[in-house]
């Protein structure tokens, strides 16, 4: 096959993610336009800087045939999905004052625990630890952290310590930082 040829195989898409488990490595994205379900696996999404996606999340990518169907082969955009939590039930946007929000800063991901519903990560050269709830981390459109992982993320100075108000890819903040 040509490259004119795999070039043409693929196509830029926009969807949602049905679903996605971190565990299992991969998940599967809805067309906008209908058709078969996207295969999205985990590599695909690293190469994005993400480990996970929220289920529900807007995402762009670049799909192609293959003989086991349609595979997303690079992630463009997400797009965290509505909220469909109560306001009362996390701290919202609306509670937040992103201006009081420090900047995009690169940070490791300490531990975090989906069933707990937190996890708390180490902004590069800062001693303190970031708190990060699973609403804020599925609002930025992640399901999951994994220890280690990096990310970029805005803090803001909570009454028990810094809590996360944004989560992103860790190449966001170089992105932002190259945008200035």
């Amino acid at each position: 096959m040509t490259e004119d040829q795999d070039l043409a195989d693929k196509e830029t898409l926009h969807g949602h993610v049905k679903w996605f488990d971190p565990g299992k490595g991969f998940g599967f994205v809805v067309a906008d336009r209908g058709g078969p379900d996207i295969l999205l696996h985990a590599n695909v999404l690293r190469n994005f800087g993400q480990s996970s996606v929220a289920d529900g999340s807007g995402i762009s990518l670049i799909a192609q045939t293959t003989q086991r169907g349609m595979q997303a082969v690079e992630v463009l955009t997400i797009e965290p999905p509505e909220s469909d939590v109560e306001a009362g039930d996390v701290l919202t946007e609306d509670d937040v004052d992103l201006a009081n929000a420090g900047p995009l800063e690169p940070a490791r991901v300490k531990w975090f625990d989906k069933g707990k519903g937190f996890g708390f990560a180490n902004v590069f050269g800062k001693a303190e630890d970031v708190f990060v709830h699973v609403e804020v981390l599925r609002r930025s459109g992640f399901a999951d952290l994994q220890p280690g992982e990096a990310v970029s993320l805005r803090a803001i100075d909570g009454s028990r310590g810094r809590m996360a108000v944004l989560v992103a890819s860790w190449d966001a903040v170089l992105q932002h930082r190259d945008g200035d």
